[in-house]
């Protein structure tokens, strides 16, 4: 009897450990999402490039999440990404229905150990990004008459505008500033990406340092009626040549000394990671596993790449998680350089050259 016993409960154990494994309880794991919300949090305003980026990924997270759960954007935008990446950290619940659509400055203002910063990016769980590559010029307008960088040079007090002090712009117009020799540039925060575009047309600023993209997609005339005068680009990675203004020297070539090669070469590893996509700490590994996979999904799909052109007006370079993980790890972090970058991204005077 007892024997029987052993060998009926042995069989419930294996009976329970099939159903364990058993595609039933597969797939209640992978239906968790099924009938409920995902929310990005997008470190951005709403309007620009960074949000068309995040709106050109979230039909294909619906589509590839198992549930084809709704997906929703709420914005946060401020402090050049910080404010959202925050908000993340400490404020959402880790149950893998919240994920960070974030600004690649988030990266940048840890690193360099910024203020306002509760977060901590060797943390985040990353699952990837839809663009690697990516290229910032800087403009002036027409009226200047600023059509080589001669003129450029010698022209005190070129007003340059950006979002706000420490954004990604922001740090980019102040780079190309200095790289380009520029006179005693005047740098003016606080717009929002279209009060820049109207500030300039309206001539109560200079100049701006934007993406590449955005400016062509927003003002093509700007470039092909020749209404804006573009002068330099930063490109990332190194070689990745615009297919419209690759014609422009590449900021790095300015570099006059190895600490300029190290400032920059910092500066384009920070861009290198794009828009991360990430989820707070102690999210389930297992959704965090059904996240990374559709994401994955994401930038295989093959309608991904041609809508993410139409939205974005410039081409998807995904990143997977695991080359989004080692790029951040091994993000150089050598205190000179970054002592240096940190004058670029604060509100003080351009360091001399």
């Amino acid at each position: 009897m007892n024997a029987q016993k052993s060998t009926l409960k042995t069989v419930a154990l294996l009976s329970g450990a099939l159903l364990w494994l058993s595609p039933t309880h597969a797939l209640s794991q992978s239906n968790f999402y099924e009938g409920k919300t995902v929310t990005l949090i997008a470190t951005t305003s709403a309007g620009g490039t960074g949000d068309l980026r995040v709106k050109a990924v979230q039909p294909f997270l619906k589509k590839h999440i198992p549930g084809n759960p709704t997906v929703v954007i709420q914005y946060i935008d401020g402090g050049g990404g910080r404010k959202g990446a925050n908000h993340l950290y400490s404020n959402v619940r880790p149950d893998g229905l919240t994920i960070g659509a974030a600004s690649g400055a988030i990266i940048a203002l840890a690193v360099m150990g910024e203020t306002g910063i509760s977060y901590d990016i060797d943390k985040f769980i990353y699952l990837g990004s839809p663009e690697s590559e990516n290229h910032y010029v800087i403009y002036t307008r027409r009226e200047l008459g600023l059509d080589n960088l001669e003129k450029l040079a010698s022209k005190p007090g070129i007003r340059i505008g950006a979002q706000t002090i420490g954004h990604v712009s922001y740090v980019a117009g102040r780079l190309f500033a200095y790289f380009l020799n520029m006179k005693e540039p005047n740098f003016i925060a606080g717009y929002t990406a279209q009060e820049l575009d109207a500030s300039l047309v309206q001539g109560e600023l200079d100049a701006r340092a934007n993406n590449a993209s955005s400016v062509l997609r927003r003002n093509p005339d700007w470039l092909d009626k020749g209404v804006m005068n573009f002068h330099a680009i930063l490109e990332v990675p190194l070689g990745d040549k615009h297919p419209r203004l690759g014609h422009l020297p590449e900021i790095g070539s300015f570099a006059k000394s190895e600490k300029d090669k190290k400032l920059i070469t910092l500066w384009r590893s920070f861009r290198a990671v794009g828009s991360p996509y990430v989820l707070p700490p102690g999210t389930p590994k297992d959704r965090v596993a059904i996240l990374e996979a559709a994401m994955q999904k994401t930038f295989k799909d093959p309608e991904f790449s041609p809508y993410f052109k139409k939205l974005v007006s410039d081409d998807a370079s995904p990143m997977g998680a695991a080359e989004l993980r080692k790029l951040i790890a091994e993000t150089p972090r050598d205190p000179e350089t970054i002592d240096t970058l940190k004058k670029f991204a604060g509100p003080g005077p351009l360091p001399p050259r």
